[in-house]
């Protein structure tokens, strides 16, 4: 999945380093990160969600806070 506005914190980035932000520059790039760790935060969730822990046995030890989970939000499984 792709972030659309990382290639916008980037030329922010970049601006920052050259020339300087304004400060509706430096909002806007803030902004932006917060946006971007939230959907970090949530592709991680999100694979978190569909993991089963096997051991060498081959028996299913997923914790069970991750069990519950799953079972909350059945929809994340598939």
């Amino acid at each position: 999945m792709t972030i659309p506005s990382l290639h916008r914190i980037n030329e922010l980035s970049r601006k920052q380093k050259n020339e300087g932000l304004t400060p509706a520059e430096q909002d806007e790039q803030q902004q932006l990160r917060q946006e971007y760790l939230q959907a970090i935060r949530g592709q991680v969730l999100s694979t978190m969600s569909t993991l089963k822990v096997v051991d060498p046995n081959g028996d299913d030890v997923t914790p069970v806070k991750l069990k519950i989970t799953q079972q909350q939000n059945p929809s994340r499984l598939h």
